[in-house]
């Protein structure tokens, strides 16, 4: 009988290793390798003089023509804002793998989402492997989630969910979370790269020949990342993120990747007493309460995916008491901020040297369109010099090393979203105002070429 050995796996890549090491050796993760039992290896193949054999039958093989694909084979969830970010609805056989960080509201959005799909006479399999059957009937009564076609199980083994879907035969299968699901074959925990990756495998191939769209729940790691091996992002059609603070009312759904859609689109939701509710108008949302005559805001307007959100952008500029600065961000990126005090300093002459800088999107909204440039740095000039920028200004535009401001897309969809909310004022890049046909009626649209012109319009016009 063949030993059985321990060997060491990278939770990151799957690299395999027979002794521990601090850092993986293929992908360079650190504290990475876990301890797994490797049982015995099976016997090699024998070899064929030939790879084609009469006894191993041909794939079935259609023309492009003959495959119908329309509108008919997505399922609409009745939740404006996740059919948005899927692309129009849920594509029968689809596979898609919803992440976010423990207690986000992935398992809220995933049982919320069962009672529209149960009204229109789906039938759903909910598979936990985290809660019992009494638990999510509890969650589902203060969801106010009740229908008869919405079917429970509370099992882990993987063998055992795909004889169950094989039984009842469901129209869509949400298994929470994948982590917890297992082979009994294999000798690894629950949890493991191996198990991960079979435990996918399988249910893929019963999602895909059945054309059953398949829900997975994805834990992360401490990084943020989807826990397990990267491969598995790449076997499933969607990927969505459940961005936000905890202690935050808003949350971010969005695709990192999506076969069927833009991964642009972002859907906006609001954590309350009832579960998680659709925020349709973003935009009033994010700029609600903003203060008046305070130095350090100012508003931005960037686009996400096709629709245009408007973001409150905060800056606050004082002395240090250290002997190097700090610099803290929130909504927005790190090596951004440090680019745009540099320019700041080299090409306009506000110094940063000796002063901490942090800046902060209000609302829990993260900002990674470089339109967002030119807001962040007008809120830091801002509170530098301790003046405000016009209430009723919004800005966008991106900065180059040179202090040049450089076009954007969709000048006009942004303009039009922050007219609705009562902006009289744009301050843009000269390039982005040949884009612009019709403008909104009483604009003032102040087209500059350089950060310089747009600080003096900024805090010299009134």
């Amino acid at each position: 009988m063949a030993k059985i050995k321990s060997v060491y796996v990278c939770n990151q890549c799957g690299c395999t290793s027979p002794k521990w090491y601090g850092k993986c050796p293929d992908c360079g993760a650190w504290n990475s390798m876990q301890e797994t039992l490797s049982g015995p290896e099976p016997e090699p193949a024998k070899r064929h003089i030939s790879p084609v054999t009469s006894a191993v039958p041909a794939a079935e093989v259609l023309s492009i023509n003959e495959i119908i694909a329309d509108e008919a084979f997505r399922y609409h969830t009745q939740i404006g804002e996740l059919d948005r970010v899927m692309g129009g609805g849920i594509v029968k056989g689809s596979v898609t793998l919803l992440s976010g960080d423990p207690g986000i509201g992935k398992s809220t959005l995933l049982l919320q989402m069962c009672a529209p799909l149960c009204e229109t006479g789906l039938r759903v399999l909910y598979v936990s492997g985290e809660e019992s059957a009494r638990q999510l009937k509890l969650r589902a009564q203060r969801l106010g989630v009740q229908a008869g076609s919405l079917l429970i199980a509370s099992v882990t083994q993987a063998p055992t969910i795909l004889a169950t879907i094989e039984k009842q035969q469901p129209d869509v299968v949400m298994i929470d979370s994948i982590q917890t699901i297992y082979m009994p074959t294999l000798n690894s925990s629950a949890g493991t790269v191996s198990q991960i990756r079979e435990c996918t495998q399988l249910l893929i191939a019963c999602a895909k020949a059945r054309e059953i769209p398949l829900f997975l729940v994805g834990h992360v790691n401490k990084d943020g990342a989807i826990a397990g091996p990267k491969i598995m992002e790449h076997m499933v059609d969607t990927v969505l993120y459940f961005e936000g603070e905890r202690h935050l009312a808003f949350r971010i759904l969005r695709a990192v990747k999506n076969r069927f859609g833009s991964t642009n689109e972002i859907g906006v939701f609001r954590m309350g007493e009832s579960g998680l509710e659709e925020v349709g108008n973003p935009s009033f949302e994010m700029i609600a309460g903003r203060p008046r005559d305070v130095s350090g805001s100012c508003i931005a307007c960037v686009l996400e995916g096709s629709r245009p959100i408007l973001a409150e952008v905060q800056a606050l500029v004082c002395k240090t008491n250290f002997g190097t600065p700090r610099r803290m961000t929130t909504g927005f990126d790190f090596n951004r901020t440090a680019l745009l005090l540099a320019v700041l300093e080299k090409r306009c002459g506000y110094f940063f040297g000796n002063l901490d800088a942090y800046v902060n999107v209000a609302g829990g909204l993260r900002l990674d369109e470089p339109a967002s440039d030119l807001p962040v740095a007008l809120a830091l000039v801002s509170n530098l010099i301790d003046k405000p920028a016009p209430y009723d200004l919004a800005a966008f535009g991106e900065i180059g090393l040179a202090g040049e401001l450089r076009s954007v897309s969709q000048v006009e969809l942004r303009l039009t979203e922050a007219y609705r909310l009562g902006f009289k004022r744009f301050l843009l890049p000269k390039a982005a105002a040949k884009q612009i046909s019709r403008p909104p009626e009483d604009a003032l649209l102040i087209a500059v070429d350089s950060l310089r012109a747009a600080f003096d319009a900024a805090f010299v016009q009134k």
